[in-house]
């Protein structure tokens, strides 16, 4: 008996921990409102009349994708798992889903430092270096010659991903997993792996979505720690 008390003791152990684990995972959208989150939108500067690009509708996120600018969490994140449901409900478009975001406005007096998830379609998963830097396997094949590699205005940032066909239709809901992992960023588009860097220059910062001229609707965006 002493051994099968012990064994249903280990096992209720075991189930908390794994409870507790679930338990860990947080939407950052609400489904109602924009808590948690505050806008950058440098049009809004000196103009009144500019139009919030992010809004709730029918418990959605929507990126109106006009004017330029992003919605970023109030919170810096580390070593985490994110998932996010998106589509482009009326047309192709662009978009994207910033990790490790910091100082505001640092490309183009738009872009907060950051590393970009590529959204546009057909693209998804690509790396868009802002400020911040990542390695890949055959980066120059990837990125192109290593004397126009760079991190500001003008240089070859991008870092295009691993497959193609991965997207749904336009119309149809897609699913992106991004897990964040002191110096890795790997991505997952609708269960394939898409692109995978490492020794990124940055382990931590805010995440933010585009508004970057094209309408997207975000149903989840879920975060869950890693360690």
């Amino acid at each position: 008996m002493k051994t099968v008390k012990t064994t249903i003791v280990s096992i209720s152990i075991l189930a908390f921990s794994f409870s507790s684990a679930i338990s860990q995972t947080t939407p950052l959208f609400n489904g109602k409102d924009l808590t948690g989150w505050h806008a950058d939108v440098p049009d809004m500067d000196d103009d009144p009349d500019a139009k919030m690009p992010f809004i709730v509708r029918d418990g959605m996120l929507v990126s109106l994708g006009s004017p330029g600018g992003h919605l970023i969490t109030d919170n810096v994140y580390m070593d985490y798992k994110l998932e996010v449901d998106y589509r482009f409900a009326g047309k192709p478009g662009n978009c994207g889903v910033l990790v490790h975001a910091s100082t505001p406005r640092a490309l183009y007096k738009m872009f907060p430092k950051s590393m970009e998830v590529q959204m546009m379609h057909e693209n998804a998963g690509d790396f868009w270096c802002i400020v911040e830097d990542i390695s890949v396997p055959d980066m120059e094949q990837r990125r192109g010659p290593k004397e126009e590699w760079g991190i500001t205005e003008g240089k070859k940032r991008r870092i295009i991903n691993l497959t193609d066909g991965s997207e749904n239709p336009v119309g149809e809901w897609n699913t992106m997993v991004i897990e964040c992992l002191g110096s890795e960023i790997k991505v997952w588009v609708n269960g394939d792996m898409v692109n995978h860097g490492y020794d990124c220059t940055a382990r931590k910062g805010q995440i933010a979505v585009q508004a970057e001229g094209s309408e997207v609707e975000f149903r989840k965006i879920e975060l869950t720690p890693i360690r």
